[in-house]
């Protein structure tokens, strides 16, 4: 199956009744949020959707990414490439006042007046929130391996504690 260009947005509603599946790309420079997130995106973002109903007669929206960056080590402060997917699971919240009794299954989606949710922010979204919260190399790649130490912090000179005084107050 040959990949498209996603739509930015779609009706998750209308998209369902049809049983849509999307396989496509996200183009690198429309992940801008994920591109201020790390030192650069390398390669457009790889996406299947796949929209149908559940038991309950509620739209979702099914889904994987997987995206290539480049992020700086913070052991050595070198740049490495680091390749990652995620899948994520939305339904439409229709009506915001309803959002407390939403499924737990799903993460609610927003939608704009035309009913429709954006497809770019949402898989960004879950791009971003997948990235490393310490982007390391493996230690065996990383050049600062090697120079971090563990064990016993040595003892700094004893002096005497200021507070002692006050002991004798206390007689």
């Amino acid at each position: 199956m040959q990949k498209v260009k996603l739509p930015l947005t779609v009706d998750p509603v209308r998209a369902a009744q049809k049983k849509l599946d999307y396989d496509g790309i996200i183009k690198a420079d429309l992940l801008e949020r994920l591109a201020e997130s790390t030192q650069s995106v390398t390669r457009d973002a790889n996406v299947t959707l796949s929209f149908d109903f559940d038991q309950r007669h509620l739209a979702f929206m099914r889904g994987s990414a997987d995206v290539e960056v480049m992020l700086t080590c913070q052991r050595c402060q070198e740049e490495f490439k680091h390749q990652y997917s995620v899948e994520f699971c939305y339904s439409p919240l229709l009506k915001p006042e309803e959002a407390d009794e939403f499924p737990e299954a799903y993460e609610p989606a927003d939608v704009d007046e035309n009913g429709e949710i954006n497809l770019i922010q949402i898989v960004e979204d879950e791009l971003i929130l997948e990235l490393p919260q310490v982007a390391m190399h493996d230690e065996a790649d990383c050049k600062a391996s090697g120079n971090m130490t563990f064990g016993e912090i040595p003892v700094a000179d004893e002096r005497p504690n200021p507070f002692a005084v006050l002991k004798n107050l206390s007689k």
